[in-house]
C-alpha cells in the first residue's frame, strides 16, 4: 500500500471499520514514516540526526464505544496474527502488560501511558509506510494512535511530549531501546523540511529542502530486518561500556584523540562501534552546513562516508545494501548515498539529479540481484488528526 495517499488510505480505514465494528468512524489521525539522511545510531548517543518525514503514513480511525474495552483491528497483514486484539482499559490497579500479537505492543504502549483520561474505544489500522524497510513503521503508529487518542480524549500535551511518551512505549512494551529520532519527526515533521534534532538537548531545528533540479530516492532491498532481537541492544551497549571507559557522560563529548589513547583499553569490537558513533556525529554537523551552504557534492561525499563506516565500523550493513550504494555510486549525477535506519535490511536513500533517477532506477533494476523497490521522498508534514464528517 505504499503507492495510496492519505485520502485513499483514510477511504480503506473507514470501510474496514465499518466492516469490523458494524458502525462508522468518528476520528482518524496519521503520523509519517521517515527517513534519516545522515546521523545513524548517534541519537542514542547523544548526538545529532537529520531525518525528514516521508509523505507513506500509518492511518488510524476510531470510535469510543460504550463500554471498557478496546478493540484494535489491523489491516497490515505483514504483521504476527491475530489483526483483531481486545483489551481493557488500563486502571491504576490493572495494568496493561505486553505479550502477544508483538505488533499490539505499541498500541497497548502508548494506551498504558497515555497522559489523559480514557475509557473504551474501537479502532483500525492501515498503514503505506513498508515493514521492515527502516523507515520507522513502528513509529508512526505509536505517533498516529497517540494522535488519535487526543482527539477522541483531550489533554494537553506538545509535541515533544507526544514524542517522548511513544519512545517510552517502544521501550518498556516493545522491548526496543530505541533512541528519539523516529518518534520526534513523525510527530514534529515539517513539509519541505528537514529537523535536526539535538538528541542531548531534544532541541530541533528545521532545515528548509533547497533542492530545485535534485531528487531523494529511497530504495527498499526488500531484506525485512528485524531490531528486537540481540543486535540492536548489544550495539547500543558498546557504546555505554565505551563512554564508561572514556569517562565521559556519552560518545557526544568523545573525540578521536581520546578513543585512540584508550584504544588498547578496550575490545576491537567496542573500538570500532564507537569510531562509527564519534565519527558519525561530526559527519552529521558538517552535512547539515553543507547542506545549508548549498554544497551538495560535500553533502553527497559525506553520506558516502556514513555507509562505509555503517558497513566497516558498526557492522549493521549488508550485502543487499551495499550493492544498492556500489550501483547508485556509479550513475552519473548522483551526490551520495547511503543505508538508513537501523539497519540490517531495509533501505538506502539516495541524492541524485532529478534528471538521473530513470537511468538511476534502470540500472538497479538490471544489476541488483533482489527485486528492489523504489519510493520517491520527499519532506511531509508530521502527525495530524482529520475531521471526519460524523466526528462527535
Amino acid at each position: 500500500m505504499a503507492d495510496l495517499d492519505e485520502f485513499q488510505l483514510l477511504e480503506r480505514a473507514i470501510n474496514i471499520f465499518q466492516e469490523q465494528f458494524e458502525s462508522e468512524a468518528s476520528y482518524a489521525a496519521c503520523a509519517p514514516g521517515r527517513v534519516n539522511l545522515i546521523g545513524e545510531h548517534t541519537d542514542y548517543n547523544d548526538g545529532f540526526v537529520f531525518p525528514i518525514a516521508i509523505p507513506q503514513v500509518t492511518m488510524v480511525v476510531g470510535r469510543p464505544n460504550s463500554d471498557q474495552m478496546i478493540r484494535v483491528f489491523t489491516a497490515v497483514t505483514e504483521v504476527d496474527h491475530p489483526f483483531l486484539v481486545r483489551f481493557p482499559v488500563p486502571t491504576a490497579t490493572s495494568k496493561l502488560a505486553p505479550g502477544s500479537p508483538t505488533w499490539a505492543n505499541y498500541v497497548k504502549g502508548v494506551v498504558s501511558l497515555y497522559p489523559g483520561t480514557l475509557s473504551g474505544f474501537d479502532m483500525v489500522i492501515v498503514s503505506s509506510v513498508p515493514l521492515g524497510g527502516g523507515l520507522s513503521s513502528s513509529a508512526s503508529l505509536e505517533v498516529a494512535t497517540f494522535t488519535l487518542m487526543q482527539s477522541m480524549f483531550p489533554c494537553q500535551v506538545s509535541d515533544k511530549e507526544k514524542a517522548l511518551i511513544c519512545q517510552k512505549a517502544e521501550h518498556t512494551f516493545a522491548g526496543m531501546p530505541c533512541g528519539i529520532m523516529d518518534q520526534f519527526i513523525s510527530s514534529m515533521g515539517s513539509k519541505d523540511h528537514a529537523l535536526l534534532i539535538d538528541c542531548e538537548s531534544m532541541e530541533s531545528k528545521q532545515v528548509q529542502l533547497r533542492l530545485p533540479r535534485q531528487s531523494l530516492l529511497i530504495i527498499n532491498c526488500n531484506v525485512k530486518h528485524q531490531l528486537s532481537g540481540s543486535e540492536y541492544p548489544s550495539r547500543r551497549q558498546s557504546c555505554i561500556d565505551a563512554a564508561s571507559l572514556l569517562q565521559v557522560k556519552s560518545l557526544r563529548y568523545a573525540d578521536q584523540t581520546m578513543l585512540e589513547a584508550h584504544k588498547n583499553d578496550m575490545s576491537d569490537e567496542t573500538y570500532r562501534r564507537s569510531r562509527h558513533v564519534i565519527s558519525e556525529i561530526e559527519r552529521t554537523r558538517e552535512a547539515v552546513i553543507a547542506f545549508e551552504n548549498g554544497d551538495l557534492a560535500k553533502f553527497g561525499k559525506l553520506m558516502v562516508a556514513s555507509h562505509n563506516s555503517l558497513r566497516d565500523d558498526f557492522e549493521v550493513s549488508c550485502p543487499e545494501l551495499d550493492s544498492l550504494v556500489e550501483i547508485a555510486m556509479s550513475v552519473s549525477g548522483v551526490y551520495g548515498s547511503r543505508m538508513t535506519g537501523g539497519g540490517f535490511g531495509g533501505c538506502t536513500i539516495t541524492l541524485c539529479e532529478t534528471s538521473s533517477l530513470e537511468q538511476l532506477m534502470a540500472e538497479v533494476k538490471q544489476r541488483y540481484d533482489g527485486t528492489a523497490t523504489f519510493i520517491h521522498a520527499s519532506a511531509a508534514a508530521g502527525a495530524h488528526s482529520i475531521v471526519l464528517p460524523n466526528q462527535d
